[in-house]
């Protein structure tokens, strides 16, 4: 399914974040815990910065004209809603913490979350970020693997 020259890392941060995904879509807490251990046990920059990447593009995509203070408070509240009813002990705050580390906005004082209460709350937002777009996340993961890699393999001067 993903590119045969990727790094098996890459493949597997793939696979296990489509499969997340898929989880949170149907609401499936055990294929969701399962995904989400997979990937927490992976190199966390890397899986956190493919997500990051993933959930931009989406939030440009669905705010062309750019993004306000009412649209990512849209965000939050749908998926802090969405999530309530199938994760009730996912952390609203983390949710924010994602969202605004995505955004590139810091709150120095703000408590430091586990990086699978990071990703957690990462893959919240991105389905619903996915399903207010109504798509699928694979051209968005490979677009996010590729960029990934293209950065990584410029050679500064």
């Amino acid at each position: 399914m993903w590119p045969t020259q990727w790094p098996e890392i890459a493949r597997d941060i793939a696979d296990h974040t489509a499969t997340a995904l898929a989880a949170a879509r149907t609401q499936s807490v055990p294929g969701w815990e399962d995904a989400v251990t997979e990937l927490a046990a992976l190199p966390y920059e890397q899986v956190a910065g493919v997500h990051a990447t993933m959930m931009r593009e989406l939030l440009e995509e669905l705010h062309p004209d750019g993004l306000t203070g009412e649209d990512v408070q849209t965000v939050l509240e749908r998926s802090a809603r969405t999530a309530s009813m199938w994760l009730p002990s996912l952390q609203p705050d983390m949710l924010v913490s994602v969202l605004t580390g995505t955004l590139g906005v810091f709150d120095p004082d703000a408590p430091k979350a586990r990086p699978d209460e990071y990703l957690r709350a990462g893959l919240v937002v991105l389905a619903d970020l996915l399903a207010a777009r109504r798509v699928g996340p694979e051209p968005y993961l490979r677009r996010a693997l590729g960029e990934i890699e293209r950065a990584e393999t410029i050679e500064l001067p």
